[in-house]
């Protein structure tokens, strides 16, 4: 139950943060992309899944060093 709450509040984080993209809305798109890669992070180590590990990690990189640059 706990793992399917964490998968939907990542897609649904994710999601928001491509219309937030989409409608130019910043810095609140970095936020929501950042928390939904971190929600997916910990679905995907949960449940031992090394492809979804590596491309959530790696979003999570790529996120947190674009909030750096844009929002410093």
């Amino acid at each position: 139950m706990f793992l399917n709450i964490l998968k939907w509040l990542g897609t649904a984080f994710t999601v928001g943060g491509a219309l937030l993209t989409a409608e130019g809305i910043d810095p609140w798109n970095v936020y929501s992309f950042n928390t939904g890669a971190v929600l997916w992070l910990i679905a995907a180590i949960r449940m031992k899944d090394p492809a979804l590990i590596a491309v959530n990690g790696i979003l999570l990189t790529i996120y947190a060093y674009g909030a750096i640059i844009r929002l410093s």
